[in-house]
Formats: C-alpha cells, structure tokens, sequence
C-alpha cells in the first residue's frame, strides 16, 4: 500500500513539473527598449512587460523560462 502511495505521489508531483520548459544559453545580444534577448545558438525571445528583465551582457550564461505550451517567456534568470 505504501508502495502505491509514493508511486501515485511521484507521478503526481512529476507530471506537473513535466510540462514546464527552460531554454538555457548564452547571450549574444539584448536589446532592453524592445526586451528581445539573442542567444548564441540564434534564438531570440521577446520578454513580455510583467516579466522582470535583468540585466545582462552579452556574454553571460541566462535561463529563459517558457509557460506549459512553450510560446510565452516567464521567466528570465541569470
């Protein structure tokens, strides 16, 4: 029974994890007036106007968090 209850607990607490995404690189450009941050690998993503915005370099390691669907940034960390 127990067994089942931290197999049931795992699935539960994994599956909303799950769908979260992250999209981690390096800046290789950002523009702060329009809020699109350029990755090295080419990706650029534009970060919506209630999302906190650090500031950055290019250079520098980020984190950019995604919503479940993946087409809406929630997150920047540095």
């Amino acid at each position: 029974m127990k067994v089942v209850l931290a197999a049931a607990a795992t699935l539960a607490f994994m599956s909303g994890a799950a769908f979260a995404s992250s999209t981690n690189g390096v800046v290789l450009k950002m523009n702060p007036a329009s809020r699109v941050i350029t990755l090295e690998s080419g990706k650029s993503f534009t970060i919506p106007r209630d999302v906190p915005l650090p500031s950055m370099q290019a250079g520098e390691k980020v984190s950019i968090q995604l919503n479940d669907e993946g087409d809406r940034v929630t997150g920047v960390l540095r």
